[in-house]
């Protein structure tokens, strides 16, 4: 199970890729760690995930660089969640998510899930499947940024 879940990470996160308008993407996960270190002060370490379970909390990282001659404009990163992993969060970020394998998209707090009995629910961070930042203002040629999230390994 555990090998399972870090091949479907490594399936679902291209090494590094160059979209059609030149912007590069390289995109990471880090397992979040907990460390006291000898004076008993706790740390927040990134860790290359070699084993996952249930419970870990991860941070995935995505990387851009516009590798283009001219600016970028109107890019979009879509980045689906792996099926067993949570989301929880994208920093201070507020990208639009999906619920329904990235058919529609919105704020978290404005999707709702259809249940079999045809009631809806409000959509939590459970029903996330994919996540996308739309990026507001070109990006110029050279620039470089990063954008990350956190989930938790269902």
């Amino acid at each position: 199970m555990r090998s399972a879940l870090l091949l479907a990470f490594a399936a679902l996160l291209p090494g590094q890729a160059l979209a059609a308008d030149q912007i590069a993407l390289d995109n990471s996960v880090f397992v979040e760690r907990v460390k006291t270190d000898a004076a008993g002060k706790q740390r927040i370490l990134l860790e290359e995930p070699k084993v996952v379970v249930p419970g870990d909390k991860l941070v995935f990282v995505l990387n851009y660089r516009n590798a283009g001659a001219r600016a970028a404009d109107r890019f979009v990163i879509t980045n689906p969640l792996p099926a067993a992993v949570r989301f929880a969060d994208a920093g201070d970020t507020q990208p639009l998510v999906s619920v329904d394998g990235g058919h529609a998209w919105g704020r978290l707090a404005d999707l709702t899930i259809t249940l079999a009995d045809g009631t809806r629910r409000a959509a939590q961070p459970a029903d996330v499947t994919h996540i996308r930042w739309a990026f507001q203002k070109p990006i110029p040629a050279g620039a470089s940024g990063k954008l990350m999230f956190r989930g938790i390994v269902k």
